[in-house]
């Protein structure tokens, strides 16, 4: 769709669209009616079941994985497959030693709860968990290079943080981390569909990220593996599809050669077979076409709060930001709901969070601030 305006024609695909103001893909995206196809093959499927099925099913999976692999400038067989990015970084976090000097893992205050709650677990392993804090919703890259040292086991921090939308230089944060000996991985969940990311240029040695919300797909998350990394992973925490042969149906002797490695036991397909519409959608569209389109919708934002004196958390600069707009003001969690209630679907994570995607389009983001505004001064008066 190169050189086409967006969202055009492509709004017709999401029948979400037709019931409210959805700029809520940051949290859950919009999925295609594509999706109803594949639930319906899905139930054909199970009603006529026979075990062959999982040949085709795996095949498609990572199909799906080499997919997002491309998406993300991986090359194929460098990305696993999950239900959620607990299960991946849990599942990493075996794979690492925390039992001598080197056992720190640095993040920052806006991490997802996921992650220092994982990170803590690990403490019983001898991990020591480094809490970089923020300031004004993002984190100074400079902050986070001080407190990694030779002391250091992983960086794991976010590319955009989930409340406010600020981006991390990672590729600065990588070059950190790695000067230090130290391993990176980053929580792209409110990147990959939203901003580029090219895993190559970041120079991470893992990336996790998820379909159900930029990608328009379901519960189907993702990690990336630096692939010369691969040989030396072996994680504790693992099951039947990480072996080299999994429908050999033996005790496997070795972990495969390429990122299944990281996979754990039996799978749940569908959360995939649904992903994929979400994925050739955006894909067709083209990554910085999204971007493009996501920069427009949010500066408007941005300007539409500066005239009503409302605060915007989110860093001003696009450079400095994803594809979220968060905004700061007395009531502003009541004020969400009320929005919601008129059918203008936004979020709360400590600051009301307004998401558009490529699918919306400017008169939604204008009537989406005019009932904010409206909700907003009648909170205040």
């Amino acid at each position: 769709m190169s050189g086409a305006v967006l969202p055009g024609a492509l709004r017709a695909e999401y029948p979400l669209l037709e019931t409210c103001t959805y700029l809520n893909s940051n949290s859950t995206g919009a999925m295609p009616r594509a999706v109803e196809g594949v639930l319906a093959h899905y139930w054909t499927t199970m009603r006529t079941w026979r075990d062959a099925v999982w040949d085709g099913w795996l095949s498609q999976m990572q199909g799906y994985a080499d997919a997002v692999a491309d998406l993300i400038g991986a090359q194929p067989g460098s990305v696993a497959l999950d239900l959620n990015l607990s299960a991946h970084l849990s599942r990493l976090g075996t794979c690492l030693d925390f039992s001598g000097e080197r056992r720190r893992v640095v993040i920052t205050d806006l991490e997802f709860p996921t992650v220092p709650f994982i990170w803590k677990g690990f403490a019983r392993y001898g991990a020591e968990l480094v809490v970089v804090p923020s300031r004004d919703g993002r984190v100074d890259e400079a902050a986070l290079e001080a407190a990694i040292d030779e002391r250091t086991r992983l960086v794991c921090v976010s590319h955009a943080a989930f409340a406010t939308g600020a981006l991390l230089d990672v590729a600065r944060v990588a070059k950190a981390a790695h000067a230090a000996g130290a391993l990176i991985a980053t929580d792209a969940y409110q990147t990959v569909g939203a901003v580029p990311v090219d895993v190559r240029a970041l120079d991470v040695d893992f990336l996790m990220g998820g379909a159900h919300k930029w990608l328009g797909g379901s519960e189907a998350a993702f990690l990336y593996v630096r692939p010369e990394l691969l040989p030396t992973l072996k994680p504790a925490s693992t099951g039947w599809l990480a072996g080299a042969t999994p429908l050999a149906f033996q005790a496997p002797e070795d972990w495969a050669p390429d990122a299944r490695r990281m996979m754990g036991g039996t799978p749940a397909p569908l959360m995939v077979l649904l992903s994929r519409p979400g994925l050739e959608l955006l894909k067709g569209v083209g990554i910085h076409a999204v971007r493009e389109h996501s920069l427009k919708l949010t500066s408007r934002l941005m300007a539409r709060a500066n005239e009503a004196g409302l605060r915007v958390v989110t860093p001003r600069e696009p450079h400095q930001r994803g594809g979220v707009v968060a905004l700061s003001f007395p009531g502003d969690a009541r004020v969400m709901q009320r929005l919601v209630a008129r059918g203008f679907i936004c979020s709360h994570r400590g600051f009301l969070r307004v998401a558009p995607h490529f699918y919306n389009t400017p008169e939604e983001v204008e009537g989406f601030m005019d009932a904010l505004i409206e909700e907003q001064r009648r909170e205040a008066a």
